[in-house]
Order: C-alpha cells, then sequence, then structure tokens
C-alpha cells in the first residue's frame, strides 16, 4: 500500500472512531427519554408492546456497525482500540457533567440547578451501568466476529455480522437493564418489557445493517485492492 492510500486509510479509521466514540458518549447522555415506534402500533411480543425504548438505544447500532467495519477492514486491534477509546471517553464526559451539575447555576440561568439535575443527575449511574454492560457487549462482539471470520475463512460476511451483532446485543440489554434496576434508576416491573423490546430493535436493526455493512467492504476492497480476508495495516 502506497503512502496515498495508507493515509487515506488513517483517515477513514479516526473518522469512524469519531462517529463511535460520539455515538456512545450521546446515548448515556439521552437515555432517560423513552418513546414509542409508533410504526409497529399495538403490536405486542410476549406482552411486551413494540416498540417502547429509550431514545439512547438509537445510537447503539450504529457502533455495532462500526466496530464490525473495523474488524473486518483493519483487524481485531484495532476493533479493540476504538472500544477502549470509547469507554474512557465515556469516563471524561462524566467527570466534566459532574463537575457541572455541581456548580449553582445563576439566577437567570436557561436551565436551573433542580432542572440540570432532574435531566443529567442520574447519568453517573446510568453510565457506569451502561458501561460495564457495553464493554462486556462490545469485545464479545469482537471475539464473536473474529471466531466466525476464522471459521469461514473470511467468506459469509452475513453470518458473522449477524451472529456477533446479536450475541452481543442480548448481553448488552440484559446487563444494562439489570443494573439499572439493580441500581433503583428503574422499576424491576419494567424489566421484561424492556428487554424485550429492545432486543426486538436491535435484532431488526442488525439485520437491517446488513446490507449496509456489505456496501462498506466492498468499497475498502475495490479501493485499497484488497482480497478476501486481507486487512489493512496502518500502525
Amino acid at each position: 500500500m502506497n503512502i496515498k492510500d495508507k493515509l487515506l486509510a488513517q483517515r477513514i479509521y479516526f473518522t469512524l472512531s469519531g462517529l463511535f466514540i460520539c455515538s456512545l458518549v450521546v446515548s448515556n447522555l439521552i437515555f432517560q427519554k423513552f418513546f414509542y415506534w409508533y410504526p409497529f402500533g399495538d403490536f405486542e411480543l410476549f406482552g411486551a408492546k413494540l416498540f417502547e425504548i429509550s431514545v439512547g438505544i438509537i445510537p447503539y447500532p450504529i457502533t455495532f456497525l462500526i466496530t464490525d467495519i473495523i474488524s473486518e477492514i483493519y483487524g481485531k486491534k484495532k476493533a479493540n482500540q476504538v472500544v477502549t477509546t470509547g469507554i474512557f471517553a465515556s469516563v471524561f464526559s462524566l467527570a466534566i457533567i459532574y463537575i457541572a451539575n455541581h456548580l449553582p447555576a445563576i439566577e437567570h440561568s436557561p436551565v436551573d440547578d433542580a432542572l440540570f439535575t432532574k435531566v443529567f443527575g442520574q447519568t453517573a449511574l446510568a453510565v457506569l451501568a451502561s458501561m460495564i454492560a457495553y464493554l462486556a457487549a462490545q469485545y464479545i462482539d469482537i471475539q464473536v466476529y473474529h471466531f466466525w471470520k476464522k471459521l469461514t475463512k473470511g467468506k459469509m460476511l452475513w453470518l458473522r455480522n449477524n451472529f456477533s451483532t446479536i450475541t452481543s446485543q442480548a448481553v448488552d440489554t440484559f446487563s444494562v437493564l439489570f443494573l439499572l434496576c439493580s441500581f433503583n434508576i428503574l422499576p424491576w416491573a419494567l424489566f421484561g418489557k424492556l428487554f424485550i423490546s429492545g432486543f426486538a430493535f436491535k435484532l431488526l436493526i442488525a439485520l437491517l445493517d446488513t446490507p449496509l455493512l456489505y456496501l462498506f467492504v466492498y468499497f475498502f476492497r475495490r479501493k485499497f485492492n484488497l482480497k478476501l480476508n486481507d486487512e489493512l495495516i496502518i500502525d
């Protein structure tokens, strides 16, 4: 790979990493708002209405698509690297929010102390729960992805994409809800319904993002003349 292509590959990697970190941090900040995805009407699954979910779940599928792209093109080491960086970014954002929450608002502040605390006051516990669950899920995603990649010798991209995402999303959804309920941020009565709704949404998105993964992989392989199972080395 020549210098020009290597620089382009590095820029793409940094762009994907930036999108990953942004999606991760934002999801931790907006999680307290829940909504109902109306196209499904009153459809229920095991007694849970689909989809009653947190808006924080919206950016999550983006992060798993990005780690699958990085895993496929840049390799396991780079995928793990961006996940670890995302965790540090979440901790850093948490520290900023903690400081901001303890600074007194002036009299004419559009957002007073009570409102700020109501929106961000539980962010610390939420981010902690999210990070624990997310860290486990993302590393599982990468491990499962490369297990199937090795087993299929780089073939059947759809298989490793969906198996890795479905497995890791199940772990993430269960773990984060378990921790949020344990910290009394959410009532246990909602655990089952939110798990079914959240996992069903993630499962649907995992299936829908497969064509996008194929599109990105096709672009990379054509642009950088990569053969099946080849990876870009940008160190």
